[in-house]
């Protein structure tokens, strides 16, 4: 956005997960330039979830000035994603937007992984968004009846998760962060119902942008070599200006959504739904549905691609 625009989020508060850096920064100065107090929720911690430094929430706090907060706690436990949402009530009169950003990166082909790197990759990306939302959508709740944002009807209430396109794809070894991201779509398509009589609305976003995920790609061959190399020239900042979009008030009749962000493309993605139908007669047996499945099923199976190699192409940037 140029600094002319008209501050279309004048008014509301954000909490935005994993907010001290890459994508999350992002957000969060841009949901800040548009007018709403946020609050920089994010413990500081490396790619792989080890380790804490609470200067990061801070010094990107402090960079966007009065209008933010730090929250350095991590939001995976249900207690502290409830001490975040009290924060942003009682520093900034209450809550309107939510952004589960923050993600963990433990990679292992499935015949290597251990159920501790599986159990905490899960816990970060997935339980931690179910905790935040779980403490904040009584809030959003009770703001629409208490009349907050005006005459008008309580319209302000968004949340935004941020998935992956591996999520839906799948990438080699990538079986608890995928899976997460993927339980993140499932969370979000139900929210969005859950929430729809109150006028809240639940959207997804899959990035692609230079960040410390896209930095931790370790290229097995050429393609993937390419693929990190055009992602690294993608801004965060156009994952921003769309995550502001849905939190702003032309967004307010989308809902439960799928979208994609590679610099000044932006997609929309289908959702799982049934492409071919097999009708029997009788009972299948193996034989009858081998053939059936290879006269009807055949043509629409998906191939076995990444996402990285999917998205392999030059960004617009």
């Amino acid at each position: 956005m140029t600094s002319g625009a008209a501050k279309e989020l004048e008014g509301r508060v954000a909490i935005v997960t994993g907010a001290g850096r890459g994508i999350g920064r992002a957000i969060a100065e841009h949901l800040a330039a548009q007018g709403a107090k946020v609050v920089v929720a994010d413990i500081g911690t490396s790619i792989a979830g080890e380790g804490a430094d609470p200067a990061v929430a801070e010094a990107t706090a402090r960079a966007i000035g009065s209008s933010a907060v730090a929250f350095s706690d991590s939001v995976a436990s249900p207690s502290t994603a409830a001490a975040c949402v009290a924060l942003a009530k009682e520093r900034f009169g209450g809550l309107d937007i939510v952004v589960n950003n923050a993600a963990i990166l433990r990679d292992a082909f499935i015949f290597k992984g251990n159920a501790e790197d599986w159990e905490a990759v899960l816990r970060n990306n997935l339980s931690a968004a179910w905790y935040l939302l779980a403490a904040a959508t009584p809030l959003l709740r009770e703001q629409g009846k208490s009349g907050r944002g005006g005459a008008g009807g309580y319209g302000w209430g968004r949340i935004v998760n941020i998935v992956s396109t591996a999520g839906f794809y799948g990438n080699y070894g990538q079986a608890a962060y995928a899976s997460a991201k993927a339980g993140l779509l499932g969370l979000t398509r139900v929210v969005a119902l859950d929430m729809q009589r109150n006028a809240v609305t639940c959207n997804a976003v899959a990035p692609f942008a230079a960040t410390r995920v896209t930095d931790s790609i370790k290229p097995a061959n050429d393609a993937q070599a390419s693929y990190k190399a055009r992602a690294l020239k993608v801004h965060p900042r156009h994952v921003a200006n769309v995550v502001g979009w849905l939190a702003a008030d032309a967004a307010a009749k989308v809902s439960g959504q799928l979208f994609g962000v590679r610099g000044r493309e932006v997609f929309l993605f289908s959702q799982a739904r049934p492409l071919v139908r097999l009708a029997g007669a009788g009972d299948w047996t193996s034989a009858t549905l081998a053939a059936a499945a290879e006269a009807e099923f055949a043509k629409a199976y998906l191939p076995l691609t990444t996402d990285l190699e999917v998205f392999n192409s030059e960004p617009l940037v």
